[in-house]
């Protein structure tokens, strides 16, 4: 079997991501060796591979689906937005600059097609089956011409093309149909058919108007996936996490001790790798919300000031909102803050930066003594250590170089009080260090506070990761999908008028 799928979807967030890794865990537990493979990503949330190279945080869960190691391979172009206008381009794992969204899509994004193609074709010289990811959507006309990541990925490999629709936000058969009629007749004989996601109710009720889609356009529906909560792992854009919801949707279970733990995460511009806080989230008892207003640290037991594309930015964003006088107030008052990477540099004393905003020397909030100088050098670890008296994964993505002159040592930074700082991502997976931090904190904060002695969050991830693959499994005809993967895509498909403009 030398097999390959591109999932598409009608939009962003359609679901293409838990759907590919859906995908990936149903075909592993057939036996089928599987990769997953994501041309170009824009994502501020992204993960340091055992080799050093920086990919999507969602292609490193789609490689666990698979139970395989993640490498560069399985996303060659990562892009990192440092604002409205430019990203940082990170190519096999590697950052080679910054670049508009102009200068991207007018020439240097065509160019990399063949990079990307000769990555999926070393996967799938290498695995049974890649599955692929598309993004945005495939029906982006305007963009067609440079794309590498839908259409001009699958046309380039001739991979079938599964477009997924998410009916919880309404319009999905205007979105299938739309998306069909918009594509050019080479791209159209790719598209196979249509995965409904988020589905909520009675399936019966659907059916009539899958039949008039499958009428109008010659293709079937290859399932309907029921709604399902807390399934959004590892998302891509930590721009768009609500300020007021729970991560992720999660619910929060009753706590071991008499009482549960409040964390207040400050949502920071550019916030980067929001994943830190998934691992709390995941113990019974403690309760993560997004803020952005200081009065809503008042009753906050632990406030984690998270990763960030723009440091200065968001020190400035803290600033301006009030919350960073709420930090240091927090600080002094000995109540327990966590810094983590961009988060843990603007505590420190000062940063020199010519680097990532190029605003030169810049004064953070000085409840840490700590200073940073950014390099153009960016850091990307796969560091293990020990703290608390317990072993310590994480992984390091920064340019600010971080030069501790005091407090105790915490990692790689530095712990003042109850003011802790570190450069470490995922530190909080590892279980028994967290529930060795979550215990300081709570007596810190007088809290009857007990964490959980059997949370893993390893085991909890593969449980999602099963969630996924019963979905598949259980609702999509995976026989057809089998074919599809195994075949491509059928032979005759028709043309849907009136296809890509000219």
């Amino acid at each position: 079997m030398n097999g390959g799928l591109l999932v598409a979807g009608t939009t962003s967030d359609a679901g293409k991501s838990v759907v590919t890794a859906g995908i990936c865990r149903w075909l592993v537990r057939q036996g089928v060796k599987v990769a997953p493979f994501k041309a170009q990503n824009m994502s501020l949330n992204s993960f340091v591979t055992r080799e050093g190279a920086e990919i999507g945080r969602a292609q490193a869960m789609q490689a666990q689906a698979c139970r395989v190691e993640p490498t560069a391979l399985m996303n060659p172009v990562l892009l990192k937005p440092g604002g409205e206008q430019s990203s940082q381009v990170v190519l096999l794992g590697r950052p080679v600059g910054e670049m508009s969204a102009r200068g991207y899509h007018g020439g240097r994004q065509q160019r990399l097609l063949g990079t990307v193609l000769e990555c999926l074709a070393e996967l799938r010289g290498t695995y049974d089956a890649v599955i692929c990811e598309g993004a945005g959507s495939p029906a982006e006309i305007n963009l067609r011409r440079t794309d590498i990541v839908n259409m001009g990925i699958a046309r380039g490999a001739g991979l079938p093309v599964l477009v997924v629709g998410d009916i919880d936000r309404g319009g999905v058969f205007a979105s299938f149909f739309g998306t069909v009629a918009l594509l050019a007749p080479e791209d159209q004989a790719l598209v196979a058919g249509f995965l409904v996601n988020k589905f909520r109710g009675d399936v019966s009720l659907l059916e009539p108007g899958l039949e008039m889609l499958r009428g109008l356009t010659g293709r079937p529906a290859y399932g309907v996936l029921p709604y399902r909560h807390g399934l959004g792992i590892d998302e891509e854009d930590g721009m768009a996490v609500s300020l007021r919801g729970a991560v992720r949707e999660s619910r929060v279970t009753a706590p071991v001790g008499e009482d549960v733990l409040r964390v207040a995460v400050c949502a920071v511009p550019l916030m980067s790798n929001f994943t830190d806080v998934d691992a709390l989230a995941a113990e019974p008892g403690v309760v993560v919300r997004f803020v952005d207003r200081p009065e809503e640290l008042a009753d906050a037991d632990l406030v984690v000031v998270p990763g960030t594309r723009g440091t200065v930015r968001a020190l400035q964003w803290l600033r301006e909102r009030g919350l960073a006088d709420a930090l240091a107030r927090r600080a002094a008052e000995g109540r327990p803050v966590l810094g983590v990477c961009g988060g843990f540099q603007l505590l420190g004393e000062h940063i020199e930066d010519d680097v990532e905003s190029r605003a030169g020397h810049v004064d953070g909030l000085g409840v840490l003594p700590v200073r940073v100088q950014f390099a153009r050098e960016k850091t990307l670890t796969r560091p293990v250590g020990e703290a608390l008296g317990e072993r310590v994964e994480g992984y390091e993505i920064h340019h600010g170089v971080a030069s501790v002159e005091g407090g105790e040592p915490f990692l790689d930074g530095c712990r003042v009080g109850q003011t802790w700082g570190t450069h470490w991502h995922g530190s909080l997976e590892s279980d028994g260090f967290r529930r060795a931090f979550l215990r300081e904190v709570a007596a810190a904060a007088g809290r009857r506070f007990v964490p959980a002695p059997d949370t893993s969050f390893a085991a909890l991830r593969e449980q999602q990761l099963d969630r996924l693959g019963d979905l598949i499994e259980q609702h999509a005809d995976t026989d057809a999908l089998w074919r599809l993967i195994e075949s491509g895509a059928p032979q005759g498909l028709p043309f849907i008028p009136p296809g890509a403009p000219v």
